[in-house]
């Protein structure tokens, strides 16, 4: 396991960004300050998805389960150090979990719901667990009976009824309070332990596990936290699964940080969700830009809900259209904050602060943000950050100038899990992280505008195009639903620009009606699609990312048929 060195650790902790707070002593800390107050919220359709009622847990309620759990993991023989492979859907076992494993010094690796045994098989070979957890009811998937047949010499862990032959059931095991406590005495948990194995979203071949500690997780939070706005007893809505940096490192860091209260909701179910923040009173949540792009534009679903007592909602995993970003500001009175993060500690967030204007704000992420340091006096960047030239050269300094995002510093994971070869390739001679996302510098230096993947540039004419632009205006077409550009070849241009797009109504779209709107934007000539594909929905993986290479299989499976 790849963990920091000592010159790193001194380094950052010399920064003010890494101290020696734990996720299990700042949780104890809130239950102890406020142990009444309400901290956790189960989604009202939990039945449906899994099993039994929602929960709705003071702190002290949730800290009784999370030693409980904690107890019963010592009694099974899960110690410091030990990975659990967890495969659970947002419900309150799985938050107690998590601090259950921090309060032990065990490591979670949490795996999408929607995982199957290829998934699973790549996960279990990489981080090799000494135990699977997952619930005995998810709608839609057989977990326990999926998983059986990989788990050769890997205890099997269950929440929910009917727990299988030789489960253990942590819906019900008791915990061991004398040999918790002697465990605890005996395995102090170091805040620069690794905490949590997260994945990369790709699922082809062997997925890339991803290190974190608690001072990684800590060093990310102060940028959301201020973006956001968020103050002490907030109520936060969390619709993204808690396997990745949005859900762990923004709502969850934030509801630490905050002793706020925490309402889950999963699957994503526009109708659950509306009811949600009507009734829980979020003052700010996230979701992905399909959604909000939807929400906008159904006026009858919004004026069905009650969003008042929202104050900001963050977004990102794609890019933001202006006009969704300007028209929850102006219409509801909603700040969105732009978000661009990844599992290994990329984080740029964009609030209203950092960006009045929403157009400009759509786009833009500050390159020199800096904030209050979780152990230090005053504030500092939490990240450092350059742009250097595809192939290779002297970093970028002028505006308008595409170039790799590369990146280090305290949010910065060391290296992939077991995987030497490729945290090789992952990371520069000179320690920077190549993070594969194309940047240029803007407005005279001070902000980023994100380009596109290196791989999905569109390469017409020697001239290279970011698809992710062209998403972005699309995204205020009245017209479309969802739209996703992409490259198609070519033999004289080396290849044009398709459009695969989802239609808000039932006809068809047409070029000229697509081509006529981007001109309307000032788009330059040769960036317009060429070629269109009617789909009824946009792949998508588990993180809710249009899934562009799919896509593009798709269009030229459809273009073989027609030759």
């Amino acid at each position: 396991m790849i963990v920091a060195g000592e010159d790193k650790r001194r380094r950052h902790r010399e920064s003010g960004w890494w101290g020696d707070k734990t996720f299990a002593d700042l949780f104890a800390a809130n239950a102890e300050a406020h142990p009444q107050r309400l901290a956790l919220v189960d989604a009202p359709n939990r039945g449906d998805f899994a099993f039994g009622e929602p929960q709705r847990l003071s702190y002290a309620e949730l800290e009784a389960e999370v030693d409980r759990i904690a107890g019963a993991l010592i009694v099974a023989g899960i110690g410091k150090d030990d990975a659990l492979l967890v495969q659970l859907p947002n419900i309150s076992e799985f938050v107690a979990l998590y601090f259950a494993a921090a309060k032990i010094g065990a490591i979670v690796s949490p795996a999408a719901v929607q995982y199957r045994s290829h998934e699973l098989k790549g996960m279990i070979s990489v981080v090799e667990p000494k135990a699977f957890v997952c619930a005995t009811q998810v709608k839609g998937c057989d977990h326990v009976g999926v998983a059986a047949p990989l788990l050769d010499g890997i205890r099997l862990m269950t929440f929910g009824p009917n727990p299988p032959a030789g489960a253990l059931d942590l819906s019900t095991a008791a915990g061991d309070e004398v040999a918790l406590a002697a465990h605890v005495a005996a395995n102090p948990v170091d805040a620069d332990d690794i905490f949590t194995i997260c994945w990369t979203s790709g699922t082809t071949g062997v997925p890339k596990g991803v290190p974190r500690s608690h001072n990684h997780w800590i060093a990310v939070a102060g940028a959301g936290y201020e973006a956001m706005k968020v103050g002490p007893g907030d109520v936060l809505l969390n619709p993204f699964p808690l396997i990745n940096m949005a859900s762990i490192g923004g709502i969850t860091m934030c509801w630490l940080t905050s002793a706020g209260t925490m309402v889950l909701h999963h699957p994503f179910d526009p109708g659950i969700y509306l009811r949600q923040i009507a009734t829980e009173r979020p003052s700010l949540t996230i979701a992905p830009p399909a959604v909000l792009n939807m929400l906008l534009q159904n006026e009858a679903l919004l004026a069905a809900g009650d969003l008042s007592s929202l104050r900001v909602i963050a977004s990102g995993s794609a890019p933001l259209a202006p006009a969704m970003v300007r028209g929850f500001q102006e219409k509801l009175g909603i700040i969105i904050v732009n978000v661009f993060g990844s599992n290994e500690g990329m984080s740029f967030i964009t609030g209203e602060g950092d960006m009045p204007d929403p157009d400009k704000r759509a786009s833009l992420f500050p390159r020199r943000g800096t904030y209050q340091r979780p152990y230090g006096e005053g504030r500092a960047p939490n990240i450092e950050s350059r742009l250097v030239p595809p192939g290779g050269g002297d970093p970028i300094e002028a505006d308008g100038v595409s170039g790799e995002l590369q990146i280090r510093g305290p949010t910065l994971f060391e290296g992939y899990h077991n995987a030497p070869e490729r945290t090789a390739e992952a990371f520069t001679d000179d320690g920077w992280f190549r993070t594969g996302d194309l940047f240029e510098i803007a407005e005279g230096g001070d902000f980023y505008r994100f380009v596109g993947r290196c791989k999905d540039l569109i390469i017409r004419g020697g001239v290279n195009i970011s698809p992710e632009e062209i998403d972005q205006l699309l995204g205020g077409h009245p017209l479309l639903a969802e739209a996703c550009t992409f490259s198609l070849p070519d033999p004289t241009m080396g290849e044009r620009i398709g459009l695969a797009y989802v239609p808000r109504g039932a006809d068809d779209v047409g070029i000229g009606e697509v081509t006529d709107y981007l001109r309307g934007h000032d788009l330059a000539v040769f960036k317009l699609p060429e070629r269109l594909f009617r789909f009824d929905a946009l792949p998508r993986n588990v993180t809710n990312k249009v899934m562009r290479s799919e896509v593009r299989d798709m269009a030229l499976a459809t273009l073989e048929k027609e030759a």
